[in-house]
């Protein structure tokens, strides 16, 4: 049985005016039972005794129908008999009117011009209390603080309209923890650097196209490993699960142990002990003792994100990443902290490197097939490097490519100075939907000769 109680809050202020709070609460519970390998299972939000037994009732007929036409036998599957509690970091003592405060504060400072037509800045809390429960003795407690901070200015004028954003919107600032997540996140200030630079945007030349050096900031870092590195290597994906909804994926269970997916720069792990991470946990919504992982080394492809029953079915060791959006959905394979350790390179050895490139940041937009392969990102912010130096300021920046080629492709890994944790609260998967929070850190990362293009003609 696993039990979740989770209680959130949104306060937003736009142009100077509180908007109406909102606040919501889940608390409920899933059942699963395994019965002669077959297994089933039921959610409740009624937790009295007798919700409880009903959902019970549920799950175990499920599991007698399911036995035997199952794709695993699900009693051979180890089931956890874990005990303990976790406790994610403290969060810092505030009230709703010291965020109320703060949010005015800041979004004050961003009507620096006429020319900035729309501006705000919000913060969604988040308080999860979870149990984990099994009748082979598991016990386990955990509970997680979570604040999710973002600013974003909307500057226009004539025919161009332009918007920058703190941390995007996949709202990237997003850390386990309280209020002082604010300050790691750089909100403080931030609006008057924001809106300067949208205004500054409006103004700026249009990307140019063509083969050429790309730097990736954290900020744009965040959603490329998350699309063409998180999604490709879920081993349910792999196996065909997600084939009708989100798509499969190019990568095969034979590419792991030898397959050359970046290079030799490129080291992926999956690690939800990083406690500020946005996706940190002691174990998993099985049970599973969570630890660092290694996925990617020295660019040779290592380990799916396969949970216990993936692991099953494939016969390859996965991790602890059976993982439900609530209680009221079952665990799937999903990624949590994936990040890509830091290289030896400084920004400035990075940017020294370059003859002729970009420098990108921030996500604003983005496509990917459905094998996770051929993708297409566009970001808020660029900069021309030329010669060694950054020069002019570009808008509307984008690039393209495929997934093994392009992490091939990279040549300069930058070191803990540039390294930045970063997340994102909108991972969907699953069928019914699910939505689930990750955690993405990086350094800034240098790749050789990327298609780039404008969003202009």
């Amino acid at each position: 049985m696993r039990i979740v109680d989770e209680r959130s809050e949104d306060i937003s202020v736009r142009q100077n005016i509180l908007q109406p709070l909102t606040s919501a609460r889940s608390h409920g519970a899933m059942i699963s039972v395994i019965h002669q390998g077959g297994y089933g299972y039921a959610a409740t939000s009624d937790l009295s005794r007798n919700g409880i037994q009903q959902a019970i009732r549920r799950s175990s007929n499920w599991a007698k129908i399911s036995a035997g036409k199952s794709v695993t036998d699900f009693s051979a599957i180890p089931q956890s008999a874990a005990q303990g509690t976790y406790q994610g970091p403290a969060s810092k003592p505030w009230s709703r009117a010291d965020m109320i405060g703060l949010l005015m504060q800041e979004s004050a400072t961003c009507h620096i011009d006429d020319r900035i037509v729309d501006w705000g800045a919000a913060a969604t809390s988040i308080r999860t209390d979870q149990w984990f429960f099994s009748s082979n003795g598991a016990d386990i407690y955990q509970h997680f603080d979570y604040l999710i901070p973002n600013i974003s200015v909307t500057a226009h004028h004539g025919n161009e309209t332009q918007t920058r954003t703190l941390g995007g919107q996949y709202n990237g600032f997003c850390h386990q923890g309280g209020i002082e997540i604010l300050q790691q996140a750089g909100f403080y200030g931030a609006g008057i650097k924001i809106a300067q630079e949208a205004i500054d945007l409006l103004s700026a030349q249009n990307c140019p196209s063509g083969h050429m050096d790309l730097l990736l900031l954290p900020e744009q870092m965040m959603l490329q490993i998350h699309e063409s590195i998180g999604h490709p290597l879920e081993l349910d994906r792999i196996l065909g699960d997600e084939r009708n909804f989100a798509g499969t994926s190019f990568v095969t269970p034979e590419m792991f142990g030898h397959f050359q997916y970046g290079s030799a720069l490129l080291n992926v792990t999956h690690d939800p002990q990083r406690a500020e991470e946005f996706a940190s946990y002691r174990w998993d919504d099985d049970g599973t003792p969570a630890e660092k992982t290694w996925l990617i080394k020295d660019g040779i492809l290592q380990r799916p994100l396969g949970s216990a029953l993936s692991q099953a079915r494939s016969g390859m060791a996965g991790l602890a990443n059976s993982r439900a959006c609530d209680w009221n959905r079952p665990p799937i394979d999903r990624m949590a902290n994936l990040n890509i350790e830091p290289g030896e390179s400084s920004l400035q050895q990075m940017i020294a490197s370059v003859e002729h490139g970009v420098l990108m940041n921030t996500n604003v937009s983005w496509s990917i097939d459905d094998s996770r392969n051929k993708f297409q990102f566009g970001c808020e912010y660029g900069r021309l490097i030329e010669n060694g130096e950054l020069t002019g300021l570009i808008k509307n920046p984008n690039y393209r490519g495929i997934s093994e080629s392009f992490w091939r492709s990279l040549k300069m890994v930058g070191d803990a100075s540039t390294y930045a944790v970063m997340g994102t609260p909108f991972c969907g998967k699953g069928e019914p939907s699910q939505v689930i929070r990750v955690g993405h850190a990086s350094p800034a990362c240098l790749f050789d000769q990327v298609e780039v293009f404008g969003g202009e003609l």
